[in-house]
């Protein structure tokens, strides 16, 4: 998803060779494809690919851009169609892909359970990140509430969806969320207040049980709710234009607390975008939704059995702990597995639930009513 304006690297590195969309499988060579962002290219080429050819000698793992998800979508097209006429697909494995894409290849058999394959680390998956065997989610990223230390104590940060509000209005003026369509931290703060308005309760939501009655049901008590916020916003209702702009705000010590993506956050403190000095909270009654990227593995892979080492070497312990340190992503393992020290560090981020929303009908409902209902002099376009 390409969702992040903040602090990406440039594209490349050792070990990750970018070669044509084309290429002949070679015999122990993993072809990976991806669409995700530079810096999951900078942290494969860095972290992944050196510590696993270095723990599997005599495999290499080639890192195929293909571009964005249409670009990825075309390579799915691509496998079922080896699948369907047996052939070499010409690819190992998808860092991050749908497994019910492309249209029929679930059905069909494509896509290798990943979870009956034989795995000796796959018992390490979160479960709450598990949705379907067919895909392995190997990091995530959610929505965080950061703030200011200084201004905010630790162990003051609201905790609950009631002491937020309440934390709100006591402060005016101190907090921030971007347009819900201008990137996924303001998104899934407006998300988490759909949810508060209908029961706490992520699954009346689905990919499928859009209605406009069901939508006017269900969205328009969470405008009553933004609604009533909006005069204890900063400016008195004002929104940021994205992500990165609300963390400006926070940088600049403009606000005290604003809704964030946990890798985009951790990978500013880390930087020094943003001083040590910035607390991170997530709610404990219902946490603010999140996601992972899954990967998929063709049953048809001409480097099957290699793809599945690939697989097993994301979920160690190494892995898993320097995607939360070096690239400020969750792990897809439960936190049981990630060291003490950081499991200490981060006591506070950890989530109990990972909340998720559905997109399409649902969507473009929650942006349109956004605009229309909490904040209509905003200009949809500036």
């Amino acid at each position: 998803m390409k969702r992040r304006e903040l602090l990406l690297a440039g594209a490349a590195a050792a070990g990750a060779t970018l070669l044509p969309r084309v290429a002949f499988a070679e015999a122990n060579r993993i072809d990976v494809y991806t669409s995700s962002d530079a810096n999951i290219t900078d942290f494969w080429a860095n972290t992944i690919i050196p510590g696993f050819q270095k723990a599997n000698p005599g495999l290499t793992v080639n890192w195929v851009d293909a571009g964005d998800g249409a670009g990825l979508n075309a390579i799915g097209d691509r496998t079922l169609a080896a699948f369907q006429t047996k052939k070499d697909p010409q690819a190992d494995y998808f860092e991050s892909y749908d497994p019910n894409l492309p249209k029929g290849g679930l059905e069909a058999g494509l896509w290798t359970d990943i979870s009956k394959a034989g795995l000796s680390n796959y018992s390490r998956v979160n479960p709450l990140a598990i949705q379907t065997g067919f895909d392995l989610p190997y990091r995530g990223s959610q929505v965080l509430l950061a703030f200011d230390t200084t201004k905010l104590p630790a162990d003051q940060a609201p905790k609950t969806w009631e002491d937020l509000v309440a934390w709100i209005k006591a402060n005016p003026g101190q907090f921030i969320y971007n347009r819900p369509d201008k990137g996924g931290s303001g998104g899934n703060f407006v998300r988490r207040v759909i949810h508060q308005a209908n029961g706490k309760d992520p699954s009346k939501f689905t990919t499928s049980n859009y209605t406009p009655e069901f939508g006017e049901q269900t969205l328009t008590p969470a405008w009553a709710i933004l609604n009533d916020l909006a005069p204890s916003l900063y400016e008195k209702g004002a929104y940021t234009s994205g992500n990165t702009q609300s963390i400006q705000l926070l940088a600049q010590s403009v606000v005290t607390m604003v809704p964030v993506w946990s890798d985009q956050i951790l990978q500013a403190i880390d930087q020094a975008v943003l001083p040590e000095t910035t607390g991170l909270v997530q709610l404990t009654d219902l946490a603010l939704c999140g996601g992972f990227s899954r990967s998929t593995i063709p049953v048809n892979a001409a480097n099957h059995d290699a793809a599945l080492k690939l697989a097993d070497y994301l979920l160690t312990e190494e892995v898993q702990s320097a995607i939360l340190t070096e690239l400020g992503g969750f792990p897809g393992v439960s936190w049981d597995y990630i060291s003490e020290d950081l499991r200490n560090k981060f006591a506070d981020i950890v989530p109990k639930t990972i909340p998720t929303f559905p997109g399409g009908d649902w969507e473009k409902a929650i942006n349109d009513g956004w605009y229309r209902n909490v904040a209509p002099n905003i200009d949809r376009n500036a």
